[in-house]
């Protein structure tokens, strides 16, 4: 017969369940692999259902080899995790289990991947949905990527509560040109003025000047976060993190411009500690902040 514990966690201290809807990137920088970490290390419970994986080709300019998972096997891992941490069937928590209310959606990669994905939001009335809108996936056959870009704003982005745009994705969603902060701003608040989630447009490293700079606007509040950039390269990981932070942290109860400045601070101290590898590019070390 087994026991249990006397000093097993109970069931008032349990921490808050997180999922990220997410690609596997290999090495380890980004996309699930980098949310599970953040989630990890902000003391929430990480879930992850994967949507892709992705391989960067050291032989091709270190492009990414892109396989999509099938989309039957997406719908099963949705159907799990919503059956193990959703709601009881009359709507109501169910005692001592903590609910699923926070989801972060990364890479999806394809039309059929955003279909099966907005149904499942749509179906499980998720209280916080952050989107990281990846748009592009370098090495992608043009075509296919545009047709999953127009998907993912006409299907994702009337779901989000929060968005979480780079300067291209930013661009992208507003339609302007974004060369300084002022312009930032007017691309986050458009974003909103489009999708009616609060807003963190990332202009990092890709703006001029000593610091970087995003932009969080909610549809009252506009505040620029601003840090000292840690170089003038972009560190694989920056986004999926900041992202990630930003789901535990609403998990958590955090407000959005709470969560947004604890995710700056976070990704910082990241950025400042990364990984070097063998790869043209450095990663984020989630465990940075220690």
């Amino acid at each position: 017969m087994t026991s249990v514990s006397a000093d097993v966690q109970s069931p008032a201290a349990a921490p808050a369940v997180v999922l990220t809807i997410a690609g596997s990137e290999a090495t380890g920088g980004a996309g699930a692999q980098a949310d599970l970490k953040t989630f990890q290390e902000l003391g929430v419970f990480g879930i992850a259902n994967l949507t892709c994986i992705v391989s960067f080709d050291p032989n091709d300019d270190w492009n990414h080899r892109f396989v999509p998972v099938d989309q039957q096997v997406i719908a099963d891992q949705l159907e799990a995790t919503t059956a193990a941490y959703g709601l009881a069937s009359d709507g109501q928590p169910l005692p001592g289990r903590p609910v699923l209310d926070t989801v972060k959606i990364g890479m999806l990669g394809s039309p059929a991947t955003i279909a099966t994905v907005a149904g499942a939001l749509e179906a499980n009335s998720f209280g916080n949905v952050v989107l990281d809108p990846v748009l592009i996936c370098k090495g992608q056959e043009p075509g296919h990527a545009l047709d999953t870009d127009q998907a993912l704003k006409a299907q994702i982005l009337p779901l989000a509560t929060f968005v979480t745009p780079n300067h291209f994705e930013a661009e992208s969603l507003s339609g302007l040109e974004i060369t300084d902060v002022e312009s930032l701003k007017a691309a986050a608040i458009r974003i909103h003025e489009i999708s009616g989630a609060a807003v963190l447009a990332k202009g990092g490293v890709r703006l001029e000047g000593p610091d970087a700079v995003d932009v969080f606007y909610d549809g009252e509040t506009l505040e620029v976060l601003s840090a000292p950039k840690v170089g003038e390269v972009a560190v694989s990981g920056a986004g999926c993190s900041l992202a990630a932070a930003v789901t535990a942290e609403l998990a958590k109860g955090a407000s959005p411009l709470d969560a947004a400045r604890t995710a700056k601070d976070f990704v910082t101290a990241g950025i400042r500690n990364r990984v070097a590898s063998g790869a043209p590019f450095d990663a984020l070390w989630q465990g940075g902040a220690r």
